[in-house]
């Protein structure tokens, strides 16, 4: 009989026997290899904690006690075991999130995807807790796949630790990607022997002692002092090499293990002794990434970190994409660019293969650094690359360009730094929701000083602006692209003097109706726009700036001769692109009105791109429909009136 439909809460695991807990982590697999393969999603990840959740859900007692996922990937499994087990609509809009997610449950806490923060909520908390008379309640982070990489853990660890009595549990996921795995005949002999000293070592009897003989030697005069420097020295050399805990417990924290991640019993072992010792607690386990999936274990890349739609019997896709994506035209670019230029030098943080710098480390190894999950770190680091002379291209997701803003800000355009910043699935991204659609860094880096900002429509505007990008050297530039496919070129009909691509010129007459601003991706739609509006007797022209920063002049000039500006952007509208031309029409004199069409200053939920973006608004029908409206007076803002004209055509609404 199945065990996997009978767990509708945590609580219903703490009756199961060592067998049952076997055959539930094995469901558990089955279900996760099964069902993701359908939908796309975290599999690899998920694989390797099914042990690791079990254990955590069995040892404490959630919600009262707090358990946080950091970057929240690999909580499928936790999903699974606090009541929800349809997975069929997962990361589609409407359907299951990808990460926790508080609108689905009282179990799940941080929403947010970013690496590297788990363990500052728990410091929070748990100091919280402990202000609030509720010290008795634990908080457990489950950190891992190179969380730990990110100095914001760091940060708080130093602040965990600083504090004997907070219930904090952090167990750290070591699954070979970050750290390397203790495996051999002689951990196998050790392992049993480490467990029995941990219990040993976290009793709090075995602290009370050791506190007690501390205090003694070292108030007993110059003798006792030299005794007891000598014996913590012996101490921490043993435990040093019978496990690598130095750095933890330097910071005064307890170290468990390291662990077999997989075996139940070790697991719920080291949990409970976290559990009863009372104060910070370091559980080391160490697991596979896409355990018990021979087609993950086998993928070297990243185990099958993320994946599409697959047949779960061989691992391969459904379906092969039919185009380029912008990640891989950017890939071959820049190893490109190197191959040219040897001050090239690329920086990603944990990221590598997903922002397309395989090829360029296949060839220039020496020249591609990962620095971690640290984007803070890297960007300053690429400000110290550009005074020794190099060029260095920094190549993040969109998203995370808000981690190292202060850094482009302060390190790199404060310096005039000649620094390339790359940012990959920039605007909607989709399914992976809130935390990851790129929709930000246009409206963060409008205030950054002579900052360079580039948004390429197709492939050939990618390979071109890059170029471009990097052959600047006294300021930051920044290329953004989307995720997915590169859509078909758009070639422009005319190149004006300051790199202005005009992509059409539709209707005839020196009075023009309407100027559409396309900022990068959207071209395709501001085309579709401008035929609908062409079909109603409109004069359109539609322009690619390229270079959304600085404004080109030109992009001025033609807003003085056409009775409205309508900008469309895949970033958000609140100090966007379009609110940036307004500002610089304005210091010019011109008071042609200005339209900007992005995206809501919302959080927006997951879904495909287009699906957002219809969700939103940013549809042809829908832009065609408001900017008639605005030409014909019926709808703010409302177009400059035509020659003669006292006010706009049409009907102004009475207010």
């Amino acid at each position: 009989m199945p065990l996997l439909p009978t767990i509708k809460e945590p609580r219903d695991l703490r009756g199961l026997d060592a067998a049952k807990m076997h055959q539930l982590a094995k469901e558990i697999r089955s279900f996760l290899i099964k069902n993701v393969a359908r939908t796309g999603g975290h599999l690899g990840p998920n694989l390797g904690v099914v042990e690791l959740t079990l254990g955590i859900h069995r040892a404490f007692d959630s919600p009262t006690d707090s358990i946080i996922f950091d970057t929240g990937h690999q909580s499928y499994v936790h999903k699974l075991l606090t009541g929800r087990q349809d997975f069929s609509t997962l990361r589609q809009q409407g359907g299951l999130s990808g990460y926790p997610e508080r609108a689905e449950s009282v179990h799940d806490i941080v929403e947010s995807s970013h690496a590297s923060s788990s363990l500052s909520w728990a410091d929070g908390i748990s100091r919280a807790r402990k202000l609030t008379g509720e010290a008795d309640r634990y908080v457990v982070a489950l950190v891992g796949d190179g969380a730990l990489t990110g100095g914001m853990a760091w940060e708080a660890v130093n602040n965990i630790a600083a504090d004997k009595d907070r219930r904090v549990v952090i167990v750290v996921n070591d699954n070979g990607r970050s750290y390397a795995p203790t495996i051999g005949g002689l951990a196998d002999q050790l392992a049993g022997l480490r467990q029995r000293l941990d219990m040993f070592r976290t009793h709090p009897a075995y602290e009370n002692t050791m506190d007690r003989l501390k205090s003694r030697l070292k108030d007993s005069g110059p003798v006792g002092q030299f005794t007891y420097k000598s014996l913590h020295a012996t101490k921490k050399g043993i435990k040093d090499w019978w496990a690598p805990q130095g750095l933890f417990e330097d910071l005064g924290m307890k170290y468990i293990g390291p662990i077999d991640g997989h075996n139940q019993t070790a697991v719920d072992q080291a949990l409970q002794q976290a559990r009863n010792y009372g104060g910070p607690v370091l559980v080391h386990a160490l697991t596979e990434k896409g355990r018990g999936y021979a087609p993950a274990r086998a993928d070297e890349a990243d185990q099958f970190h993320a994946v599409g739609v697959i047949d779960p019997q061989t691992g391969e896709p459904v379906s092969k994409a039919s185009a380029r994506s912008w990640t891989s035209v950017f890939g071959e670019e820049i190893a490109d660019i190197a191959d040219e230029r040897s001050d090239i030098v690329a920086i990603t943080g944990a990221m590598l293969q997903p922002v397309g710098l395989k090829t360029m480390s296949e060839r220039h190894p020496e020249r591609v650094l990962d620095v971690g999950i640290a984007e803070q770190h890297a960007m300053t680091s690429a400000a110290g690359l550009a005074f020794g002379g190099l060029h260095p291209v920094v190549c993040v997701y969109a998203t995370f360009l808000n981690r190292a803003f202060d850094q482009l800000l302060m390190d790199v355009a404060l310096h005039k730094a000649g620094v390339t910043v790359v940012l990959d699935r920039a605007g909607v991204t989709g399914p992976d929701g809130p935390s990851h659609h790129g929709m930000w860094d246009m409206a963060l880096m409008q205030i950054v000083p002579n900052l360079h900002l580039a948004a390429p429509r197709d492939a050939v505007r990618l390979r071109e602006e890059l170029r471009e990008a990097v052959a600047i050297k006294d300021a930051p530039s920044v290329v953004r692209f989307s995720k997915g496919s590169v859509g078909p070129e758009i070639v422009a009909i005319q190149r004006l003097h300051d790199g202005v691509d005009v992509l059409a010129k539709l209707g005839s007459g020196e009075e023009r109706d309407v100027l559409v601003v396309s900022v990068g991706a959207m071209s395709e739609l501001c085309l579709d726009v401008a035929a609908r509006l062409n079909a109603q007797g409109i004069t359109v022209t539609v322009v690619d700036p390229r270079w959304v920063l600085p404004v080109p002049r030109s992009i001025i000039g033609l807003a003085a001769r056409h009775r409205i500006v309508v900008c469309v952007e895949d970033g958000v509208r609140a100090g966007g692109v379009g609110s940036r031309i307004r500002q610089e029409m304005r210091a010019a004199g011109v008071d042609t009105a200005l339209n900007e069409v992005g995206l809501p200053t919302e959080f927006l939920a997951h879904g495909t791109r287009d699906e957002v973006l219809e969700r939103v608004g940013l549809t042809a029908d829908r832009i065609a429909n408001d900017t008639l409206a605005q030409v014909l007076g019926t709808k703010v803002p409302f177009a400059r009136p035509l020659p003669g004209a006292e006010m706009p055509t049409g009907q102004i609404p009475q207010l």
